[in-house]
């Protein structure tokens, strides 16, 4: 009864310290009360009758003194006890006070015993029911044991607080110095001192010693957990039933009592360090935490196993009341053997036979209950010996907790108070970041987080707790996307990037100085259940991985490739299954885009160099740190893209972006200073070509190269000649990229033939469908492949000569004799190859220098447009018999030697300065002559390309090809398919 009693005085503290401790409670209650001040001054504004407002403010008064004041537990026991009108009188009754005491102190010895011990169940509830008990045993009889009382502080020194509920802690020796000041004056104040500096050293060991109790209690669990299955998955066997349902009963309750420990330090710890507002340590919460792990862990291991725990539970009932009725029987049948008759005899033997018929039955609450009560008065008179007692108080014991296990169990790790220790989270988060090995935790820290929910559902109000939910919700979904989830995704992200790019070297990646960490772990673990939501690591990374590969491949359609390789080094690295982006161009590494080219040729041929051996277009300059390059893959892409009908378009546009240099170039030929020096020059070679062996003079050019410079220069040093220069380059960069276009087909059409097995022998297959007699629908398809195949065959064979059909456009209309002017042009090479040397040179001089503006290793458009140019004019021939390039070889050997020869000589005096001179004069003619002959070498590759070199038998065959065609032009033949107009067919 008494200790009912004291269940009832804990339940009446607890809703103190509760309201104690509600802030906004008190806060929102005195702005309610400012709110009736404003009502009393117009009543009629707010529809209340004024005679109503003082008996509503009596009401709340009272209400604010009985609950609101936190002096619940303090009106209880400060109750009129003693009858008024003369009947019984409770404080003047030394029996009871004398029993009142005795039960007190039977109580507490039986629970001082458990406090602190590995098997204590629910003491420490107890000792709060105890104090409230000693209280009010003060307050009605007004009579103090001192020695009980110290007795009762001095359990402080084991239990300094005790959490009540939730984040509520109370403190016995605050509660009982407050609750009764006359007997605290008995102890000295040196004694009530050394309690909270107790309390204060008590925290800072349990600090210490958190991480020694986490891995005690890791090995408890495991161990315990362990046994549990092994012990659960075994059949029993009916030879050594008994002895398996006591082992399974123990198991079951060490248990229980390894989360009632672990569940007393989480909460004494937390709520201390809140309490104290103490700052917590990263080592003391990380440590937490793990209990916090362990607890669910233990919850989890009872629910995974509940249907055979359960079924196991029925069994060991039986057998703890079968245990207890045979020791109350051996009692019974000593009360009865004794003939010595008394009423008191007779109570104990019928609460014997009372708790015998209890107990065959269910084990109910109400059961043993009276069961308990029986007992009481049952063992009264010394009818049970002490050998007998003790085992029956543990059966009795045993048989409440398995009753009541699961109860128990999900009420001891029930982490509701997490609630108001969330800032924990943060840093549990980063510890599992960092110590990646132990991610599968994730999912007992959320089922502790889920434990708030059903707290939060008993709001009275179905808004508020619909409110509180989704802000509970969406602060932890914060947090996780903070602290684990974008800095995973993040970090897989960079991990993919820089293994991609190794050879760039962008990090130090040697896993002995940065550390490794295997976060393929977090995307094994299973979805974790979290609200009505599931939290999947796994989908969660991959589509932000996929987002993020999709966007900046749409940026870049040119890096295609790099995340391509990115998305299979994840599902082989961390087995993501990720989404292909299908992008319409990602799977064709095209470079510039040649409708972009074709629609800016004018600017593509200046602003890009050409390489005749290579097949290659390299940027000129670029304001980033690589060059854009265009070879035949890239074409061959952007054919297959766009289809085979963009090049005969590209050529068109090729053809009108000539037509317009070649009026430049006509213009500068027709100037009158340069045509008149040509005419000399032309003069001059013809009078000295038999002295000097037919060759022009190298310093007819270089005097040539001077005197055009004297005609001017442009603001950005370059002369008329220069500039012609590049124009001729332009109009080869244009014929390069004609041919890189024609090549591009070529390779486009013979990937496309290449699973036909013979091109020479190709089936029909309309003929073939024929024979079987097929649907016209079928037809109608080989009809289709039988043309797809015809025209790949063609194209792959064949290509078109568009070369030849640029020259024949403008050749004749070159030729004509309006154009007389344009026959100078051979004349004009010689100084036009001096000044592509000289810039040649200086263009890879710059290459090692810092600043690389204006530096190239190659630009063979030159080459491509002075064959084309003559070709046109038809002076092949002319240009050769100028010699030009043995004359320049002649010159430079010569220098050579001469210097080779000086050196020899000067070898002799020992002149360094003078010898290095010499030896950087020898180099610089070396490197002209160098230049010279690759110039040499590209211009005779590109003049094959125009066909130039002819022998009789083909010059033959061409003029009387020539002749036919005249004649169909006629009339006596079809009409020429060779036009000048802006459309090239």
């Amino acid at each position: 009864m008494y200790e009912h009693l004291g269940e009832l005085l804990t339940v009446l503290l607890t809703l103190d310290e509760i309201i104690d401790n509600h802030v906004t409670l008190k806060d929102h209650w005195t702005m309610y009360k400012r709110l009736l001040k404003s009502v009393h001054h117009n009543p009629l504004k707010f529809g209340i009758q004024e005679e109503k407002l003082k008996p509503f403010e009596k009401f709340l008064l009272k209400l604010e003194g009985q609950l609101l004041d936190g002096m619940i537990f303090q009106a209880c026991i400060e109750q009129q006890f003693d009858s008024l009108n003369g009947g019984i009188s409770v404080s003047k009754n030394s029996t009871f006070a004398e029993e009142f005491a005795h039960s007190i102190r039977s109580i507490f010895a039986n629970v001082e015993a458990k406090l602190g011990e590995p098997s204590e169940i629910d003491q420490r509830d107890k000792y709060v029911g105890i104090c409230g008990l000693f209280v009010l045993h003060f307050q009605i009889f007004r009579t103090v044991d001192k020695k009980f009382y110290k007795s009762l502080l001095d359990i402080c020194k084991k239990v300094p607080a005790i959490t009540l509920t939730a984040n509520i802690i109370w403190f016995p020796d605050n509660f009982l110095i407050h609750k009764m000041p006359a007997a605290a004056k008995l102890l000295d104040r040196k004694s009530l001192q050394a309690i909270k500096i107790h309390r204060d050293t008590f925290l800072q060991q349990k600090a210490q010693s958190l991480t020694k109790d986490v891995q005690s209690y890791y090995v408890f669990v495991s161990s315990w957990m362990m046994k549990m299955e092994s012990m659960l998955s075994k059949e029993q066997r009916m030879d050594t039933f008994a002895e398996d349902l006591t082992n399974r009963c123990n198991v079951f309750i060490q248990g229980f009592l390894y989360a009632y420990s672990i569940s007393t330090i989480i909460k004494t710890t937390m709520n201390l360090y809140m309490s104290m507002q103490k700052p917590m340590t990263k080592t003391s919460v990380k440590a937490l935490c793990r209990l916090i792990e362990l607890l669910k862990a233990i919850e989890h291991m009872f629910y995974r196993r509940s249907m055979v725990v359960a079924d196991s539970v029925s069994h060991i009932t039986q057998h703890l009341q079968h245990q207890a009725l045979n020791s109350i029987s051996v009692a019974k049948k000593r009360v009865i053997s004794d003939k010595k008759y008394s009423e008191q005899r007779l109570d104990v033997l019928s609460a014997l036979v009372l708790a015998e018929n209890t107990l065959n039955g269910p084990s109910t609450k109400q059961r043993r209950l009276i069961v308990s009560l029986a007992l009481s008065v049952g063992t009264q008179m010394k009818t049970f010996k002490d050998e007998e007692l003790f085992p029956l108080q543990v059966v009795m014991k045993k048989l409440d907790l398995i009753s009541e296990l699961r109860e128990r169990v999900q009420a001891q790790c029930d982490c509701c108070f997490l609630y108001w220790h969330r800032t924990v989270f943060p840093i549990y988060l980063d510890d599992v970041y960092e110590n990646a090995v132990d991610a599968a935790r994730l999912h007992y820290m959320f089922s502790a987080l889920r434990d708030c929910v059903p707290a939060m559902m008993h709001s009275r109000h179905l808004e508020s707790h619909e409110l509180l939910l989704d802000c509970y919700d969406k602060e932890i979904m914060d947090i996780l996307n903070e602290h684990l989830l974008d800095k995973l995704c993040k970090e897989i992200e960079k991990d993919l990037r820089l293994s991609v790019h190794t050879h760039l070297k962008l990090d130090d990646r040697n896993p002995f100085k940065v550390g490794r960490k295997d976060l393929a772990l977090f995307f094994s673990l299973n979805p974790i259940r979290f609200f009505n939501r599931f939290i999947d690591i796994r989908a969660y990374v991959t589509h932000y991985l996929d987002q993020t590969f999709y966007n900046l491949t749409t940026v870049a359609l040119h890096d295609w490739a790099t995340y391509s390789e990115m998305r299979n080094l994840a599902t082989q690295r961390y087995g993501l299954v990720m989404t292909e982006a299908h992008l319409p161009s990602q799977t064709l590494e095209q470079g510039l885009d040649v409708l972009e080219i074709m629609r800016n040729i004018h600017i593509f041929v200046s602003r890009y160099l050409y390489n005749l051996n290579n097949q290659i277009f390299i940027e000129r300059t670029s304001n980033n740190k690589h060059l854009n390059t265009i070879n035949i893959r890239h074409i061959a892409n952007s054919i297959r893209t766009h289809g085979t009908g963009i090049m005969n378009t590209t050529v068109n546009f090729t053809y009108q972006f000539l037509k317009k240099k070649f009026y430049i170039f006509s213009q500068f030929m027709y100037d009158e200073h340069i045509k008149s020096r040509l005419i000399k020059d032309i003069r001059f070679f013809r009078e000295i070509k038999d002295q000097n062996d037919h060759k022009y003079p190298f310093d007819r050019a270089e005097k040539f190269n001077r005197g055009i410079r004297k005609l001017g220069i442009t603001p950005e040093g370059q002369s008329y000649l220069d500039q012609f220069r590049q124009l001729i380059s332009q109009i080869g960069n244009a014929m390069g990229y004609i041919r890189m276009i024609r090549s591009g087909g070529l390779h486009c059409s013979s990937n496309a033939i290449r699973f036909v097995p013979d091109l020479e022998d190709i089936v029909s297959f309309e003929e073939l469908v024929k024979e079987e007699g097929l649907a016209e629908e079928t037809l109608r398809a080989a009809r289709h492949l039988d043309s797809v195949l015809s025209d790949h065959t063609r194209n792959s064979a064949e290509g078109t000569e568009y070369f030849k059909m640029l020259v024949d456009v403008f050749a004749p209309e070159f030729r004509r004799p309006k154009n007389i002017h344009l026959r100078n042009f051979y004349i004009i090479v010689p100084p036009l190859t001096l000044n592509f040397v000289e810039h040649s040179i200086s263009c890879k001089e710059k290459l090692n220098k810092k600043n690389k503006i204006g530096a190239a290793f190659t630009d063979d458009g030159f080459a491509m447009g002075v064959a084309y140019t003559l070709k046109l004019l038809d002076q092949y021939q002319e240009f050769d018999s100028l010699h030009w390039f043995q004359s320049v070889r002649e010159k430079y050997i010569k220098e050579i030697r001469a210097v080779a020869k000086q050196q020899n000589v000067q070898s002799t005096s020992q002149d360094e300065k003078l010898l290095q001179t010499m030896n950087l004069t020898q180099k610089r003619l070396e490197v002209y002559l160098q230049e010279f002959e690759l110039l040499y070498f590209s211009l005779s590759s590109a003049r094959i390309f125009f066909r130039a070199d002819k022998t009789a038998a083909e010059e033959n065959q061409e003029k009387k090809e020539k002749e036919e065609e005249t004649k169909t032009s006629n009339g006596d033949g079809p009409e020429n398919t060779v036009c000048v107009d802006p459309v090239v067919k």
